[in-house]
């Protein structure tokens, strides 16, 4: 098609993940009108509405839809292209965006990106905290090169690299630090404080109380550890945590840490990415940093 661009694909998909130009535009670091202009061009070459305009925010047409599915294998392709550049040149160098999970990123990351700051000095690291559905997502659809999450994930199309083994402690009132650890079947009897839907680590908490999700929804949940911790301070509950957590919200709260005897709850930790993504001995090296800076 005359006058269709890279540049309108990427802008495309871009808006269709956010589905509001204002955002969508940020993402793209130009302006809302800018971006505007580059979808009514799209439009334009195509013929056709790929997306319907609001207020509050945009909507694909059929059309737009359909258009999506096939851009996408587009970009996908383009960028394994220049990964494979990338890695022709030998030390990783450019934009990396890494994706972290929120039970690992405020604990981790920063040990992460001062390590790589220091092993690949020309790598602008772009850091993206989120649950792990949606950095499996952004994965898949090259908006992450890599993410540290828990792991399986039993993606076909991603490649997983165990870094790390972690147990999980139990959080309770200060006052109940004398009396005994229970066991999982004593703990799916208590008020156990969750994390909401979604995060991996409310399932694995759930797992190892033999608990099922229907039952979960009569538990008290929060948004973070942070609120978690601060809950169980407050006398309303117990909850877990994982042991890299400790340190940091443990500081301010009147608890109490507990570990578990075996078998002890435990999660492991680990990179993934796109198996065909051509900086596999690039990625490896990271993972070779990640995991001596999840050490210290």
């Amino acid at each position: 098609m005359i006058g269709l661009t890279l540049k309108h694909l990427r802008y495309f998909e871009i808006l269709a993940q956010y589905k509001h130009f204002g955002r969508a535009a940020e993402a793209c670091s130009i302006s809302q009108p800018a971006l505007s202009m580059q979808i009514k061009e799209l439009e334009t070459i195509m013929a056709a509405p790929l997306v319907e305009r609001s207020a509050r925010q945009v909507q694909l047409t059929s059309l737009g839809n359909e258009f999506l599915e096939r851009t996408r294998p587009i970009l996908l392709a383009i960028d394994d292209l220049e990964d494979l550049v990338r890695a022709s040149k030998g030390p990783l160098c450019g934009k990396l965006q890494l994706g972290v999970i929120p039970t690992i990123a405020p604990y981790l990351l920063p040990n992460i990106i001062n390590a790589l700051a220091i092993n690949f000095p020309d790598v602008a690291l772009q850091p993206k905290e989120s649950i792990t559905q949606s950095l499996i997502e952004d994965l898949l659809q090259s908006r992450l090169d890599l993410a540290v999450v828990a792991l399986p994930i039993s993606e076909p199309a991603i490649q997983e690299f165990a870094l790390f083994e972690e147990d999980f402690v139990l959080v309770r009132p200060e006052k109940q630090g004398h009396m005994p650890v229970p066991n999982p079947a004593l703990l799916k009897e208590m008020r156990l404080l969750l994390l909401e839907e979604g995060h991996c680590f409310r399932d694995q908490a759930l797992s190892f109380c033999n608990l099922s999700e229907n039952k979960s929804r009569q538990l008290m949940e929060g948004s973070s550890l942070t609120t978690l911790v601060q809950m169980v301070s407050a006398g309303i509950g117990i909850t877990l945590i994982p042991e890299m957590a400790i340190s940091l919200e443990t500081r301010k709260a009147n608890i109490s840490i507990a570990r578990f005897p075996s078998p002890k709850p435990t999660r492991t930790i680990g990179m993934v990415w796109r198996k065909t993504n051509p900086l596999v001995d690039q990625l490896m090296q990271i993972a070779a940093v990640i995991r001596e800076a999840a050490t210290r």
